[in-house]
């Protein structure tokens, strides 16, 4: 890891310290994106490149009641190809399993809450010219 990355990140974790769960993540320059994406890679050559996950799938997650961000597992699928499973995480930044519904009849109810897989996998190799100059 580049010097100037390592104390990006070092700046980064310690602004999370102070965040709420729904102020996590932020834009970053596209030169730095391209330059982290370019260290993982030259470090992890066999690893998969990265994923895609639709934007259906996301809006479904963080409209759940209570829900402040989403929560990323590294995972294997049913084929065996490593993947993303992602949850909806309240502002504590515990797991939404399950939450409370109100029933046709004015009762409460509870409903599981979404995980969520079937990412596309993307073993392609990433092109820092093409993403800079984009």
């Amino acid at each position: 890891m580049s010097p100037n990355l390592q104390k990006t990140v070092f700046m980064m974790q310690t602004e999370l310290t102070q965040r709420t769960t729904a102020q996590i993540g932020e834009a970053i320059s596209h030169e730095l994106g391209a330059q982290m994406i370019t260290d993982f890679q030259s470090a992890n050559p066999t690893d998969t490149k990265s994923y895609q996950i639709g934007r259906k799938i996301i809006e479904q997650i963080l409209s759940q009641p209570g829900c402040a961000g989403i929560q990323f597992f590294n995972a294997y699928n049913e084929a065996g190809r490593k993947t993303l499973v992602y949850v909806g995480i309240d502002e504590a930044g515990k797991s939404i399993v399950k939450y409370t519904t109100v029933t046709k009849e004015g009762g409460f109810g509870s409903e599981k809450a979404i995980v969520a897989d079937r990412t596309v996998n993307q073993d392609t190799e990433f092109d820092t010219w093409e993403w800079l100059t984009a």
